[in-house]
């Protein structure tokens, strides 16, 4: 994603959620399943939790482009964990 990370939400978590982090896991766990070509167990259960917490922050961003920019993040996470069954715990 080459949007640039929303001005003034550097260092902010919503819910209880760091939006730095949140960015940062899903482009790298995004990433390693376009390239790498698969995500092990624990990228799967990290990114399944990922995409949950965005489905808990996006309705509570009340800034425009800060909301948009979370909702494409939560629609790659979304579809890049789509084929994968979290495992069992």
């Amino acid at each position: 994603m080459r949007a640039p990370f929303p001005a003034g939400w550097r260092g902010a978590d919503v819910a209880g959620v760091d939006l730095v982090l949140v960015d940062s896991d899903v482009a790298g766990l995004v990433r390693t399943e376009l390239d790498d070509g698969g995500l092990d167990d624990g990228d799967i259960a990290a990114l399944w939790a990922r995409a949950a917490d965005l489905d808990k922050i996006v309705p509570l961003i009340d800034e425009e482009y800060c909301a948009a920019y979370f909702a494409r993040l939560r629609v790659m996470a979304r579809l890049a964990v789509a084929p994968h069954v979290p495992a069992a715990t």
